[in-house]
């Protein structure tokens, strides 16, 4: 009579190792949301795949160490809209990046913007930006009912 618990086991354990994946994702936990941090580097690889693209580049400091750093964006379905494309960068390309970085101090982050050596700017995108709840909105975000009257969403004077 022993075993009559253990398809109840078996599935409880199914459950558990099923769900794991719904607890390991970060979001802006690892990220220092207060800071911005802008370097200069070169690309060593650019990773376009879900579910975050990931920007590798080299940062020499004045010293001639070299440091290698790691930033991140969305997936890529979220990146295509400002101009992100899975060609955006080659190794050895010289960019400026402004991230938030990682609170243990390491060199990486999330990434807010990169300005390309031809001084193209791409910008990471909505969701990007950590807003303290009853903080002002990212730049272009407008709560419902805060809109100056007469105008709509795209900021012409139709209603």
């Amino acid at each position: 009579m022993r075993l009559r618990g253990i398809p109840l086991f078996v599935f409880a354990l199914g459950l558990l190792v099923a769900s794991a994946p719904l607890f390991a994702h970060h979001a802006n936990a690892v990220f220092d949301t207060t800071k911005t941090v802008t370097v200069k580097g070169t690309v060593t690889e650019w990773f376009w795949a879900n579910p975050h693209c990931l920007l590798r580049f080299d940062v020499t400091d004045d010293a001639g160490q070299v440091a290698h750093w790691v930033g991140e964006t969305q997936a890529p379905i979220n990146m295509i809209g400002n101009g992100w494309r899975r060609d955006s960068f080659k190794s050895g390309d010289e960019i400026t990046v402004s991230l938030r970085p990682l609170r243990n101090g390491r060199p990486g982050g999330s990434i807010q913007s990169v300005v390309l050596a031809d001084g193209k700017t791409l910008k990471a995108g909505a969701g990007t930006e950590y807003v303290k709840p009853g903080g002002p909105a990212p730049d272009g975000a407008q709560p419902e009912g805060t809109r100056p009257e007469g105008t709509n969403p795209e900021g012409n004077s139709k209603p």
